[in-house]
């Protein structure tokens, strides 16, 4: 079950709130006493690199030569 904090209170115990959060705990952060943030744990990183896992994601037009025009702007011509 999530905790809702305001803003002011949140700036000073900030540590305490993160020690709460890394530990499962879900925080809402509010201001002027509407949800604004949710402060949460992250998810543990598998450490583990997956070659390929953005095959497809990346389109060919990202490797294209720039159009001159473009290519004209970013060398300050």
């Amino acid at each position: 079950m999530a905790i809702m904090i305001n803003v002011h209170e949140a700036k000073t115990h900030f540590s305490r709130l993160l020690e709460q959060a890394h530990a499962g705990q879900e925080i809402v952060l509010a201001k002027a006493g509407k949800p604004y943030a949710r402060l949460v744990p992250l998810k543990a990183h598998s450490g583990k690199r997956q070659p390929g896992r953005l095959c497809g994601e990346v389109g060919d037009a990202f490797f294209e030569p720039l159009p001159e025009d473009e290519l004209a702007a970013w060398e300050g011509k």
